[in-house]
């Protein structure tokens, strides 16, 4: 599952890949995960790995410079215009601060610092997530869905391993699975280090220009990642040629790393989009079916809230925020 292997960032005034319905999305879903949070550790005993510990943007080398700027301008100016994050909490900082922060890194040609930025770990999150739903009445079946049951354009249930699940309403959330939507697998490929004893548990989360990553944790354990292999096929294996990239960048932006322990190679598939969008949103034409898929690489961040989203819509609450630009029929 990309969940498992994912690597927890969450921080979208750094981002400068995804278009503005993203943005917007992803804004609504950082100020939920606090919530989300209290609310599992009120509910349940288990962690959920979830903590800010800030970022930094960085280039590392000449030739990343103007990169480097364009990025600059486009989270400033993007600050600026929405009046957030405020100035104190999403600034430029010096070479040496950069090294103090992190100082695994090598030459720091240009960083920006921002402070709310946040981790989540996927498999403690998603354990915690089971637990308070299932002391809720939640019952999980491991099956596969054969077939969906429609009568009279509207949902009855699904047939899974030849046993028949009637339903009123049914959420299709299959990730790369979400067979007949235009969603595909895309591999992502990520590597754990182990450095030792060294305190990693005030590093932040490194955000390289060409869009590799760092996440340190605060047991000695720095992420390091990841391969986006669109055409990947559902093959969830790992590769010379992945592994080779996402070691080779790291050192490239983090030379300090170069001793540290490979702890465990994970590999994810993701349910990509052509527009970098999710899918969210009811089925035209067929009542009372939903679809929560296609958040590519950034499912951790988003995930949740577009859980919450869609637990409204088919409860028939109002949404806070508009979905319209996540709906299936932009594909139609």
């Amino acid at each position: 599952r990309a969940t498992d292997a994912g690597a927890g960032i969450l921080s979208p005034a750094t981002n400068t890949r995804d278009p503005d319905p993203w943005l917007r999305l992803a804004a609504f879903a950082s100020e939920y995960y606090p919530q989300l949070v209290d609310n599992l550790q009120a509910e349940q005993d288990g962690d959920t790995g979830f903590a800010t510990c800030g970022m930094m943007l960085v280039a590392v080398s000449y030739d990343e410079i103007e990169s480097f700027a364009i990025a600059r301008q486009h989270i400033f100016n993007r600050r600026d215009q929405r009046g957030e994050p405020a100035e104190e909490d999403l600034y430029e900082i010096s070479s040496d601060e950069a090294r103090r922060r992190f100082p695994a890194l090598g030459d720091v040609r240009g960083a920006i610092f921002y402070r709310d930025a946040a981790r989540v770990d996927g498999r403690l999150l998603s354990a915690a997530l089971h637990r308070a739903a299932e002391a809720k009445g939640l019952v999980v079946k491991y099956a596969g869905v054969e077939q969906l049951l429609i009568r009279d354009d509207s949902i009855t249930g699904v047939i899974t391993d030849g046993e028949t699940i009637s339903a009123g309403k049914v959420v299709i959330a299959g990730g790369a699975w979400s067979v007949h939507i235009p969603v595909e697998p895309q591999r992502g490929q990520i590597i754990h280090l182990g450095l030792g004893d060294t305190d990693t548990s005030s590093w932040p989360i490194i955000s390289a220009v060409r869009g590799h990553y760092m996440v340190p944790w605060p047991d000695g354990r720095v992420v390091v990642g990841a391969t986006r292999e669109t055409g990947s096929g559902f093959e969830a294996r790992t590769t010379a040629a992945g592994v080779l990239e996402v070691l080779a960048e790291a050192l490239r932006v983090a030379p300090g790393l170069a001793q540290a322990e490979v702890r465990e190679i994970r590999v994810g598939l993701r349910p990509y989009t052509e527009d970098h969008l999710p899918v969210l949103g009811s089925v035209p034409n067929i009542q009372n079916i939903y679809l929560a898929t296609g958040h590519g690489p950034t499912g951790l961040q988003l995930g949740p809230y577009s859980g919450k989203l869609i637990a409204d819509l088919v409860l028939g609450r109002e949404l806070e925020t508009d979905i319209d630009a996540y709906q299936i029929t932009r594909f139609l």
